[in-house]
């Protein structure tokens, strides 16, 4: 049975219509309405999201690709609003609208007292419904409405505290980073337009096919042609570069930090950064046309993968270690993308997305038992106050680390195997750092559980320092470590998502690794050149997920793995005060870690000082100097020069016109004099 138009605009207008009311009639409907509104469209949204897959997967529908509204038509182009709904796509809806419904029940007990309340409900759903724009898109143009829409409430709610002046240059500079991806972005989907007369994706991916435009080239540098796919396709990576966090456009995403927690699962594990590798996967057809384009997302990928990981073992606040991580991993999904493994980078999204979210709402749940406090130099001890977030955080752990069997385990080995089995320029160089992630993922995942959970107290359970319960808006109302009362496990609406994500986190891989990766499970939706198949050859030596976990306890990431578990484990755990002395051994690499290699100091002295350096010259010496002085106010000076000259001889005396009447006629008859003299 075909899907219907009606039922996929319910799954978009869903969450759109609980934004809507939360945030506009919030007198009306009050903090349990809105919670109850909200939630209700985006359950509504996340069951008709599910009905979708199974339709496509067990029920024999067929894809559905159509244009519900035209926006405008130009001569042969135009704008459609439609959607384009198969495997792939379905498979995006269920996992943002799973994770996005979670994080929604969570934040009821997250922001219970929080002012804001309404105002936060209203913006995940409109995230989410942002979010659904884009990954059912059948065009280019509603790609980029729904790219800069998420860009826009992401921008809201990392300054959701807006009297903090952390969180207000923290989005500031998440909207002005994702602004130069943008403009990559745009350029390409111009280059798409320019060169393919379409926006629409059939279209474009039919003219990939075949025709002039494979060997179509333009010299952006006299005697250098490029390929137009090569331009078109790095334009476009440099926008999910800013979506998705890559180096260099990576600085905005640890500070993104600022808003709520639950928002930071929300930005991090289902929706926003993972837009950019969706989009990448989407564009398959056209990134096959282009070795030059997948040898830079390879590149960039293996960067951001390691090093952006090395950042996150010194890292002191708990939300910063799990963002950290975030970055990294999104190098490893763009790694799988940059060796033609689309499906297993989408793959690493989809089980990643869980036990990130996992990660971020435990941790959340640690920062509220801790009274908001979120150093982990002042926990320690809390697993016998807080069983359920300890063993959920330890499952997400494990998946993070790749434990075999574990969600995490089944794509980011099929990622590493992907890459050794790659023959394209900088696979050898991304198979090094794909590796030493592995050693670098585990040392900082169990590095954070042996601070928060395990080893001694760190913090004094004081009365006296206490003010009751603490502002969410402000971290400032007790010394560090010193707690109004003892920390206790958080409400059922906290530890309920944490169990219900912790689920699919362990068990998710083993029903899906055969089928996504390696049976063509997602059929037209991604396409790969035979010459450049790399699952396709590792699908050889598949032999179910089983076979997969015991062949797992024998390769080396997992040793590596295991080597990062031990040494968290001996410096963390068994030997803490070893750690100070390491740090101070280690002081210059640690110095470079801690000042995440000074990126931030350079761009605030190039772009930011030198942006307003380069305005002030330009008002300066160019408005002030120039056009006020020089121009405007230049010309009416000359005017006043000339009128005060003419002013003195219009004296308005009788006797002095007469004097220059007599002077004039005196110069006159000398003239006439001369002339008739000097005549031969």
């Amino acid at each position: 049975m075909p899907l219907s138009k009606t039922l996929l605009l319910t799954i978009v207008l869903a969450p759109l219509f609980g934004a809507v009311v939360a945030g506009l009639f919030r007198r009306q409907v009050g903090r349990a309405g809105a919670a109850a509104i909200t939630i209700a469209g985006v359950a509504l949204s996340c069951a008709l999201s599910f009905y979708v897959l199974y339709q496509l997967v067990w029920g024999g529908a067929p894809v559905f690709n159509q244009n519900l509204y035209t926006w405008f038509e130009v001569g042969r182009i135009s704008a459609n609003v439609g959607f384009m709904v198969d495997r792939l796509t379905a498979m995006m809806m269920v996992v943002v609208t799973f994770v996005s419904l979670m994080v929604h029940i969570y934040t009821i007990g997250y922001m219970a007292e929080d002012d804001g309340f309404q105002r936060f409900f209203s913006y995940i759903a409109l995230f989410t419904f942002s979010m659904l724009m884009l990954v059912m898109s059948n065009n280019f143009l509603q790609l980029f409405f729904g790219w800069e829409a998420v860009g826009l409430v992401s921008y809201l709610l990392i300054g959701f505290w807006f009297k903090r002046p952390s969180a207000i240059f923290a989005n500031m500079k998440a909207f002005l980073v994702n602004r130069v991806g943008d403009f990559g972005f745009l350029l390409g989907i111009a280059g798409v337009l320019y060169w393919f007369g379409s926006l629409d994706y059939a279209q474009v991916f039919q003219a990939t096919l075949g025709g002039p435009i494979l060997t179509k080239t333009v010299e952006i540098f006299a005697g250098h042609p490029w390929s137009v796919a090569t331009i078109v396709c790095i334009c476009l990576f440099i926008g999910a570069m800013g979506k998705s966090a890559q180096v260099p456009l990576h600085v905005w995403l640890p500070d993104s930090m600022e808003g709520p927690t639950p928002i930071s699962a929300l930005i991090h594990a289902a929706t926003m950064v993972t837009a950019g590798i969706f989009m990448v996967a989407r564009m398959s057809p056209l990134f096959e046309l282009s070795e030059t384009a997948l040898s830079f997302v390879l590149v960039i990928g293996a960067t951001t993968a390691l090093f952006t990981g090395l950042i996150g073992i010194v890292q002191n606040d708990i939300k910063r270690v799990v963002a950290y991580s975030t970055l990294s991993q999104l190098g490893y999904m763009t790694v799988a993308l940059g060796v033609s493994a689309y499906a297993g980078g989408v793959y690493h999204l989809m089980t990643h997305a869980f036990f990130k979210a996992l990660l971020f709402l435990g941790a959340g749940s640690v920062i509220v038992a801790m009274h908001h406090e979120q150093d982990m130099r002042y926990m320690g001890g809390l697993r016998k106050y807080m069983p359920i977030t300890w063993i959920t955080m330890w499952l997400g752990s494990l998946a993070l680390a790749g434990a075999p069997g574990f969600a995490g385990f089944f794509s980011k080995d099929a990622i590493i195997e992907a890459v050794g089995e790659s023959h394209r320029w900088g696979a050898g160089y991304a198979y090094f750092c794909v590796m030493a992630g592995v050693f670098v993922t585990a040392l900082y995942s169990f590095r954070l559980l042996y601070m928060t959970f395990h080893g001694k107290e760190r913090f004094v359970v004081d009365a006296h320092h206490g003010h009751g319960h603490d502002d969410h808006g402000d971290h400032g109302h007790h010394e560090p470590g010193h707690l109004a009362h003892a920390p206790h496990e958080s409400p059922w609406v906290i530890t309920l998502p944490l169990v219900l994500l912790a689920i699919p986190s362990v068990l998710i891989g083993w029903f899906t690794i055969g089928p996504m990766l390696f049976d063509g499970w997602f059929r037209a939706a991604i396409r790969v050149a035979e010459h450049n198949d790399v699952l396709k050859e590792l699908g050889h030596e598949f032999h179910g997920a089983g076979a997969m976990v015991l062949h797992g306890f024998t390769q080396a990431p997992f040793w590596i793995a295991f080597a990062g578990f031990a040494v968290a484990t001996y410096i963390w755990l068994l030997n803490p005060g070893i750690a100070d002395k390491a740090k101070n051994a280690l002081r210059p690499l640690y110095n470079v870690l801690a000042n995440k290699y000074w990126v931030d100091e350079l761009y605030q002295a190039v772009f930011a000082r030198g942006g307003v350096a380069l305005g002030r010259g330009l008002w300066k010496g160019g408005d002030a100097g120039v056009i006020d002085g020089l121009v405007v106010n230049g010309s009416a000076a000359v005017v006043a020069r000339v009128s005060a000259t003419v002013r003195w001889l219009q004296s308005g005396y009788l006797y002095h016109y007469a004097f220059a009447m007599i002077l004039g006629l005196i110069a006159l008859l000398g003239g006439v004099y001369w002339i008739a003299h000097a005549a031969p």
